[in-house]
């Protein structure tokens, strides 16, 4: 392709968005983010709520490209390296050879989010989850269960941060999500929007299964550490997931994934 741009020195400005990538994770990339490998470029490619600014290539990569490159908006740039400059670039090594730098859409208050869903409606509500692995994993199962959006308190991480993209394969990019002011912004908004809060603990009062059907459902996950707030669990409705007596609880996200298997309305 003609199009394509050959990179040959780690340091050309044409492609500072992707050098030091590990790096600009921990400080932010002003309203930037890294989409990594084949399935995630697809997913933003498609998503017509995201602009994709650039593109970088591992040069033995582009002859299995041929769907996705004519799908890259002709004003992209498209560049090309060989292995070790690509790894130059990135400041470590890149084995998938595909990384694209995408832009940030302004951020929507979870009150318009939740109004804008329908009636009948699975949200997922975070509560300080902090890992990135964590937080890819449940965007990644609130896709595949149908969830309608997810909603964040502001202590949760970033699921813009790269990592949890590339767990996510790509549905941080397919699902809605809002992050809230507070915690209590959150519930209230949940609240105020009509839907029934369910809070997952392994001290829930109730098995999942037997939670009362609601057209507006909200599942609640805390951190792993702390879980929930107590105060916070005795105003709302509080459900587990039985599992064996001799063994604590899930990973949260894997306890996301049964739970919403639960909930799932497919």
């Amino acid at each position: 392709m003609q199009r394509l741009i050959r990179i040959s020195d780690p340091d050309d400005p044409r492609i500072a968005a992707f050098r030091d990538i590990r790096e600009r994770d921990l400080v932010g990339r002003e309203g930037r983010f890294v989409a990594e490998g084949r399935v995630v470029l697809n997913v933003l490619l498609s998503a017509a709520r995201y602009e994709t600014e650039a593109v970088l290539l591992l040069e033995n990569r582009v002859g299995g490209l041929d769907e996705l490159l004519p799908m890259i908006p002709d004003h992209v740039p498209v560049y090309v390296a060989d292995a070790a400059t690509m790894d130059g670039i990135a400041g470590f090594h890149i084995h998938r050879g595909i990384l694209a730098i995408g832009r940030r859409p302004a951020q929507q208050p979870v009150a318009d989010l939740l109004s804008s869903l329908p009636e009948n409606a699975l949200v997922v509500a975070l509560a300080g989850i902090s890992n990135h692995d964590n937080m890819g994993a449940i965007f990644r199962n609130a896709a595949a269960f149908g969830a309608d959006a997810v909603v964040l308190d502001p202590t949760s991480c970033d699921p813009f941060y790269r990592k949890a993209i590339r767990v996510s394969v790509g549905a941080i990019l397919k699902t809605p999500f809002a992050t809230a002011t507070s915690l209590d912004d959150m519930i209230g908004g949940l609240s105020a929007a009509g839907f029934q809060i369910l809070a997952l603990s392994p001290r829930g009062e109730m098995e999942i299964g037997e939670a009362p059907a609601s057209a507006r459902t909200a599942l609640l996950l805390g951190s792993e550490g702390h879980g929930l707030p107590a105060d916070l669990m005795s105003r709302l409705t509080t459900v587990r997931i039985p599992i064996a007596e001799d063994f604590d609880s899930l990973n949260v996200a894997a306890a996301s994934a049964v739970a919403l298997h639960r909930l799932w309305r497919g």
